[in-house]
């Protein structure tokens, strides 16, 4: 059941990536309200159910790594999480100043545009894996999973095409949809070690919430806070009646 139900929503994440910038109701500035609840519906998901499970998986890895260096985050696997934080946030810096640099062109460079779309392509077959080896709570905890990363996903695609244009439309989308069911393939015909799932989950975690950050608070996004509050609160309720 769960291979065939993964598969169903692999295949909605790549629906998502291929057609999400044909969703004319999403615009970004002014920030549409459906952007707003996507972001907060994402933080939750984050704050209430991976996080948790960063410290379920911390207890797990207590005593289990015998290297002396990696044995440190055994007690501080947060630090995975903050790193991933770190490096999108990096990279977002990096990618905006090399479009003022080529303020006159309507995209950025094209060495650019690679370093964007590769990172986000490793980032796609993570959340990928994770859906075929996660240990969700039934049919409905991986439902939730979807609807947080599918949502989330729209939120990424529409930032990525607005700095990439036609290099998005050309390449980007087809890399994140083969990346998606790339992951998902790997999780099906292998099983990684438990210390790299936790750290894949935890750089994850941090990634999404730079992603949804820089997204809501720019003045210039016009972004809602009740919408984003109304995600927030909705998709909390839901998580913790799961």
């Amino acid at each position: 059941m769960k291979f065939g139900l993964s598969l169903l929503f692999i295949i909605g994440f790549v629906a998502i990536h291929l057609l999400s910038r044909r969703m004319k109701f999403v615009r970004m500035v002014p920030r549409s309200r459906f952007l707003s609840i996507v972001g907060g519906i994402s933080v939750a998901y984050v704050f209430l159910h991976l996080l948790p499970e960063l410290g379920e998986y911390q207890e797990h890895l207590y005593g289990d790594i015998g290297n002396a260096f990696w044995s440190f985050l055994e007690h501080h696997i947060y630090l995975i999480s903050m790193l991933g934080l770190a490096f999108f946030y990096g990279l977002e810096k990096i990618v905006k100043h090399s479009k003022r640099k080529n303020s006159k062109k309507t995209k950025s460079s094209t060495g650019i545009f690679w370093l964007h779309i590769g990172s986000f392509t490793i980032y796609n077959s993570i959340i990928g894996y994770l859906m075929i080896r996660e240990e969700f709570s039934g049919a409905w905890g991986m439902f939730f999973f979807f609807v947080a990363m599918g949502v989330h996903f729209i939120t990424n695609d529409k930032g990525l095409w607005e700095i990439h244009k036609e290099d998005y439309e050309k390449y980007g989308r087809w890399l994140l949809a083969v990346s998606i069911i790339a992951g998902w393939g790997i999780g099906a015909i292998s099983e990684v070690n438990e210390l790299i799932i936790s750290f894949l989950v935890a750089f994850i975690s941090g990634g999404i919430i730079l992603n949804v950050m820089k997204e809501e608070l720019p003045e210039e996004r016009e972004s809602s806070f009740t919408a984003f509050f109304i995600g927030l609160f909705t998709y909390s309720i839901l998580l913790l009646l799961l």
